[in-house]
């Protein structure tokens, strides 16, 4: 077993400073050791301009620009590494796993993925020049895994494929822009059809009144429907699924078999964070093992999180965050079992 942790990172300010005061941060950490090394070793398959770059997030999350300022400030380095890291728009998204439930008051989410992508950072961000609050781990440090928004907007992405890539923003970078622009599904489902998608994801969102979607997104088309759980595949638009699903078919059986577990967020997050009920995944080297255990609860405002399985989840009071009171815990830790590194703690061998 393999102990691990996330870093609690608190601010309130605009979104440059935000980006200096996390480019701050990450210099001289293993996090940006490791993204340096990969690239030196591994040749981006992919093209940034960076005038383009500027003009889509301009459109769609003027604020998120103004933070990758504030990160090249902090780092000292050209935009075009800022994006090639940080930027979530045309690279390469890697594969995943991840289940989600949904009820009428919360989201039950499994984060599955390999180890080395981990940053271990569990972000609250209030801006004060525009958007809305956010609470959730960071991807990318720049975009979210999953998370929720000061409306009660929550939100977490699975993965689908890969295959023939659009120019669009990737899944992390999208669900970060849906919860800082977005308070409803509906403008969620609005955005997600105006946004152009690198991969193919599936993005499944509640909001504070109950109502609750899956929209299965790709470059080529975006559908929408309604279910309480999700894994790696999609229900309308198959011919976008990838030939090999038997693992994910067999965590959405292991969920819609124990239904009457689902109608309860603690009963969902035993049912997702156990390691003996069949959603939670070990299947790290594939990288498609569990990492974290998500919960969000629009109505209260109040968040889950726990770090490997058989964990109680430690919960965050976001109102009250957002009302003035600061959180006091420093870290979330945890146990994974695998040897594998993690990015912010160990030197990755790619």
């Amino acid at each position: 077993m393999k102990k691990i942790h996330s870093d609690i990172i608190q601010f309130k300010g605009d979104h440059f400073q935000f980006g200096f005061m996390q480019g701050k941060l990450l210099k001289n950490s293993m996090i940006l050791e490791n993204r340096t090394k990969e690239w030196e070793i591994k040749r981006p398959r992919f093209l940034i301009d960076v005038t383009e770059a500027e003009n889509m997030f301009r459109k769609f999350a003027p604020g998120i620009w103004d933070e990758f300022l504030g990160l090249q400030a902090a780092l000292d380095v050209p935009m075009e590494e800022v994006l090639r890291d940080f930027g979530g728009y045309r690279i390469d998204a890697l594969p995943s796993g991840c289940s989600i439930v949904t009820g009428a008051d919360f989201l039950v989410r499994n984060y599955d993925f390999h180890p080395q992508t981990y940053e271990g950072r569990y972000m609250l961000y209030q801006p004060t020049d525009q958007g809305y609050a956010v609470i959730g781990p960071s991807s990318r440090i720049t975009g979210r895994m999953d998370g929720m928004n000061e409306k009660g907007l929550a939100l977490g992405y699975n993965f689908i494929h890969r295959k023939k890539p659009g120019d669009g923003f990737v899944c992390y970078m999208i669900s970060r822009i849906v919860l800082e622009t977005c308070a409803t599904v509906d403008e969620a489902v609005e955005l997600l059809k105006a946004i152009p998608h690198r991969g193919s994801f599936s993005y499944v969102i509640l909001d504070a009144t109950g109502a609750r979607v899956i929209v299965e997104a790709s470059p080529r088309s975006v559908d929408v429907r309604k279910a309480d759980a999700c894994t790696n595949h999609f229900e309308i638009d198959k011919q976008e699924n990838r030939n090999y699903l038997k693992d994910s078919y067999a965590r959405l059986n292991a969920i819609q078999d124990r239904q009457d577990q689902t109608e309860d967020a603690h009963k969902t997050f035993r049912l997702f964070n156990d390691t003996d009920k069949g959603v939670f995944s070990e299947l790290y080297k594939s990288w498609a093992g569990t990492i974290h255990t998500s919960a969000y609860f629009p109505k209260e405002k109040k968040t889950w999180f726990a770090i490997g399985g058989n964990q109680e989840p430690v919960e965050f009071d976001f109102k009250s965050w957002l009302e003035g009171e600061a959180v006091e815990t420093i870290q979330i830790t945890g146990e994974i079992d695998t040897e594998i590194g993690f990015a912010h703690l160990d030197k990755i061998r790619f």
